[in-house]
């Protein structure tokens, strides 16, 4: 395994020739997933997007990807995404070998969390209008349900399920058009997490903890279904939720209010962009679960300049543990959020112009390996961000197809 160290302050500005020093990154990538592709023009297709990605282009659509390989046409990339034959889920599972082989730890925490893509239309597979925390409002978009894996070494993004609303599953021939398998029934946001999580358990990928907000923290059926796994975790939950305080059910509003202004603990949920993230922390014990040697909790955060604010978890883990432990869970929900802003705007993980089921599967893990690859380059002190976002240099197809860039392992062969 690599040295995995802090990651440098990045510079302003990288040289296209800095990606000379990423050239065995990029053939490890090859050798991972190289064997999922029949064809090898499917294959250097895949190799050269996932290229493109991570080249300074400013959008990272099927006209400007072609122009970074070199082809007068999108039509290589479009086929690549919709027609050619292979297994977005194979590679998706070669992703996660990848990240646990480079950032794997037996400390690490799992998020989960949704984004929104905003689409125009109602042709593209799940589109509707519904609420997109990317856009703060309702908006006619698709839902991904993601889950990110955080380490000490780096953090990427492990899994996804495109999240299919009721109105569509309940017509067939809308979700045929869209390429939806016809086996897929409607499923909420935290059973498709809980989708996540059991793929993630069943290849024992190294991990402590889950976390993740009050989506998946108020579905009870989730809560109870990881502490049969015995997996600790740190789930938000909002007013409305109800726990068993000593012998009672309360609902989480109730015990908020009734919280004495006193006997709070201040502690940091981590670094922020302004210094450690303080806030004053409280938990009181709940109901013991059926497993012996645990426990359960609900943990409390208050704002420091509004004391008012209040924010609400449930912890279930071993009896040993810390609040300073759970509060540092807590605070590593951030991780996707950020593993989402650097995704979009860095490897386009929402510059895609598929409509299809398959099509929305393929861009979005092809995505996730680019982003996989420039966290364990962050990690190997390699630089990063500075050829992300440079704009693409004007030069014209030949002169790109030639530059040091698109000079690696993934030129697509012609026949």
């Amino acid at each position: 395994m690599m040295p995995m160290n802090t990651p440098p302050t990045t510079p302003a500005e990288v040289d296209l020739a800095t990606v000379e020093g990423w050239r065995p990154y990029l053939t490890e990538v090859a050798t991972c997933i190289g064997a999922r592709f029949v064809r090898a023009e499917a294959r250097h297709r895949a190799l050269a997007y996932i290229q493109g990605l991570l080249s300074p282009a400013e959008r990272k659509n099927g006209w400007q990807l072609a122009e970074v390989n070199g082809d007068a046409t999108p039509y290589g990339v479009q086929h690549l995404l919709g027609r050619a034959l292979w297994d977005a889920d194979a590679v998706r599972d070669d992703l996660r070998s990848y990240v646990i082989t480079h950032l794997g730890d037996p400390e690490a925490v799992v998020v989960l969390d949704e984004t929104g893509f905003v689409k125009k239309g109602q042709q593209s597979a799940g589109v509707a209008r519904q609420y997109s925390g990317t856009a703060g409002r309702v908006e006619n978009c698709q839902i991904g349900v993601f889950l990110a894996y955080r380490s000490a070494r780096g953090h990427a993004l492990l899994d996804r399920e495109l999240y299919v609303p009721q109105a569509w599953t309940n017509d067939p021939e809308r979700c045929k058009r869209a390429g939806i398998p016809a086996k897929r029934r409607f499923a909420t946001k935290p059973q498709l997490a809980r989708q996540l999580l059991e793929r993630t358990f069943v290849k024992k990928v190294p991990l402590a903890w889950v976390t993740g907000d009050s989506v998946y923290g108020d579905d009870r059926r989730l809560r109870v279904w990881l502490e049969s796994q015995d997996q600790a975790y740190v789930l938000a939950v909002s007013g409305k939720e109800y726990v068993w305080l000593g012998w009672q059910q309360r609902q989480v509003k109730t015990i908020l209010a009734a919280l004495p202004a006193d006997g709070w603990t201040r502690l940091s949920a981590g670094a922020g962009a302004k210094g450690p993230r303080l806030y004053d922390w409280c938990w009181l014990p709940l109901a013991k679960p059926m497993q012996p040697a645990w426990r359960r909790w609900l943990m409390v955060r208050r704002s420091l300049g509004e004391p008012t604010e209040l924010r609400a978890y449930v912890v279930f883990a071993p009896d040993e543990t810390t609040l300073d432990a759970a509060v540092a869970v807590a605070g590593k929900r951030w991780t996707i959020e950020s593993c989402f802003e650097a995704a979009k705007s860095d490897v386009g993980l929402d510059h895609y112009e598929v409509r299809s089921w398959t099509g929305w599967y393929r861009h979005i893990t092809l995505a996730m390996w680019a982003y996989a690859l420039l966290s364990v380059l962050c990690a190997a002190n390699l630089p990063t961000d500075g050829v992300q976002k440079k704009r693409c240099p004007s030069r014209s197809r030949a002169a790109w197809r030639h530059s040091k860039w698109h000079g690696g392992f993934c030129a697509p062969e012609r026949a």
